[in-house]
């Protein structure tokens, strides 16, 4: 539940939402060089890395190694959309997953959590574009 709490995407749930939450998730370990997401594929679950690092790619080119405590595929949680990038562990990587299915139980119990989770998008948005008329 720490790494859910430290993750921007759930900030603003309270302590028994990101319990309900944690209890869906899957904690997992791979070695490097294996891919978690490929670009251009479906999306259907949330990843938040909790030891290691991994290289994001599109069309090949790197745009950013990640680490403890970031966060990709929050989008697959909302929508059904392909992979915008490529994901790959550059070390042993342990992480956990959150799919939609079971992201969309958790709000079946709690609608709430959609909004908080939809308005820490909406802030990820801004501060990445830059633009607070989005």
């Amino acid at each position: 539940m720490t790494s859910l709490k430290r993750s921007p995407l759930f900030e603003g749930l309270t302590r028994k939402q990101l319990t309900q939450l944690a209890r869906l998730t899957d904690d997992l370990e791979v070695p490097a060089g294996t891919v978690l997401c490929r670009e251009g594929k479906p999306g259907r679950e949330f990843f938040v890395i909790i030891e290691g690092e991994a290289e994001v790619t599109r069309a090949g080119k790197r745009l950013a190694t990640i680490g403890s405590g970031d966060f990709f595929g929050e989008i697959a949680l909302l929508e059904r959309v392909v992979r915008t990038a490529t994901v790959t562990a550059k070390t042993p990587l342990r992480f956990f997953v959150v799919s939609d299915h079971a992201f969309n139980g958790v709000l079946e119990t709690d609608p709430s959590i959609e909004r908080k989770v939809l308005r820490a998008l909406a802030r990820r948005l801004v501060s990445m574009t830059g633009d607070p008329q989005l």
